[in-house]
């Protein structure tokens, strides 16, 4: 029988799993005939236990008698091994109404302020790549200094409560035969784990159904040819399956990179050429995505086109090996010269001094997205899969609406909590 070891009888009791494969873990101070583990006080995470509350936030717990509840950001972990995890929730209060948001590691969106009125229990399932650097005995992915401490490559879940929160129970069950969605890429794209900070990957994570679950590999900073010196697509290509998918996003550090042979029709042509050839192989589906606009305005309120000849070349090579391509290049131009240059601003990391802690000079980045801004380049990702041919479009939530960057939304209309870890450095990349 696979039990948790405990070092500390009075903190919580285990009743054995009949499917070992699974961890349940129940919340309450009235103890029941569970087949999971009961949780019946605010005990912080340890690698004893390999679970509970952690980053500093048991103490924002209130253990009730069948939920935790809490009113501030609040993490819980668990140790399991790298792979892909259905994660099922049941929340909701006999005492008031909730409104729950969930992020999962680094920041994923999982769940979106859902609300739940008083009496009324809601059961929610979605899914989470957990990953470790390792992929054989010898190698592994190079992790840049920032991202050692990062949650999405320790060797736990990490789930983030926002908002009024009740949570009755989660069971966490490995998944092998999910779609598994490979995200290659750089600052645009890699989950950002602090605020303000934020990216289109840890976004769209909220959007497809419980078919699929998204691998976001990108790092701030990467080009193609630092990705794959840096074993990236080593791993990804160590995991991937037949009909799994490698979305493929660089071009602004690609910019940098000068000399003889480069540029946007030399190594950068040919290294994407690779990456769409490595997931052939592997019978999976490449998805060439070109990079997303800096926010530059002309005076005539046009989009300045900073990325030189980097999309048409990777219009070309998708053509040339016959690929499916997300123009993201031409749909946030659309987007940005719809909202214009100062609303465009609110899309972007740009705050005066002290909004954040510890933030004392203004933050003028028209490259980096905070949350609303990332939330806007998910949807035209998606717009882009639901215009190429691939069957990952059917699995799409079918609530999720169809997006117009000419109709974009406004940051007037959003109110996603905010997370309580923040940083002022700017990541990587420009």
């Amino acid at each position: 029988m696979n039990l948790l070891a405990l070092n500390n009888s009075s903190y919580e009791k285990i009743i054995p799993q009949k499917n070992i494969d699974s961890k349940l873990f129940y919340f309450g101070n009235t103890l029941k005939n569970t087949k999971g583990i009961s949780i019946n006080t605010a005990l912080t995470y340890n690698t004893t236990t390999g679970y509970g509350f952690d980053m500093n936030s048991a103490s924002n717990a209130t253990i009730n008698s069948n939920t935790f509840s809490t009113v501030k950001p609040t993490y819980f972990s668990v140790k399991i091994p790298e792979g892909n995890y259905q994660i099922e929730v049941v929340m909701g209060s006999s005492e008031k109404q909730t409104n729950v948001t969930i992020k999962a590691e680094s920041r994923r969106l999982m769940l979106n302020q859902l609300s739940i009125q008083k009496g009324k229990t809601i059961t929610k399932i979605f899914n989470v790549n957990i990953r470790t650097p390792k992929i054989d005995d010898t190698q592994n992915v190079s992790l840049k200094d920032r991202e050692k401490d990062i949650l999405n490559w320790d060797d736990k879940l990490t789930l983030e409560f926002l908002g009024d929160v009740a949570i009755q129970s989660i069971k966490i069950t490995p998944k092998d035969n999910l779609t598994v969605v490979y995200l290659a890429g750089d600052s645009t794209v890699t989950d950002q784990d602090v605020e303000p900070w934020a990216s289109w990957g840890q976004f769209i994570t909220n959007y497809f159904d419980n078919s699929v679950v998204v691998a976001n590999y990108a790092v701030s900073g990467s080009a193609l040819s630092s990705f794959k010196g840096g074993n990236r697509l080593k791993k990804i290509l160590s995991l991937i399956k037949k009909g799994d998918y490698l979305f493929v996003e660089f071009g602004h550090n690609d910019e940098k990179i000068k000399g003889e042979g480069n540029g946007a029709w030399g190594s950068y042509s040919t290294l994407l050429a690779e990456f769409v050839q490595s997931a052939k192989d592997k019978g999976a589906i490449p998805v060439l995505v070109t990079p997303t606009q800096r926010r530059a305005f002309n005076e005539n309120g046009t989009l300045k086109e900073t990325h030189g000849d980097f999309p048409a070349a990777m219009r070309t090579v998708a053509e040339k090996n016959n690929v499916a391509l997300i123009d993201i290049t031409k749909i946030t131009t659309e987007l940005y010269e719809t909202w214009g240059d100062e609303p465009s601003r609110k899309a972007f990391v740009q705050y005066p001094a002290n909004t954040f802690p510890g933030q004392v000079k203004a933050l003028e980045d028209n490259t980096h997205f905070n949350s609303f801004g990332a939330n806007e380049i998910a949807l035209c990702v998606l717009k882009g899969i639901r215009e190429i041919d691939i069957p990952l479009k059917k699995q799409i939530q079918k609530e999720v609406p169809y997006y117009n960057p000419k109709k974009p939304n406004y940051i007037s209309n959003w109110t996603l909590p905010l997370s309580n870890r923040f940083e002022i450095t700017k990541p990587d990349g420009n």
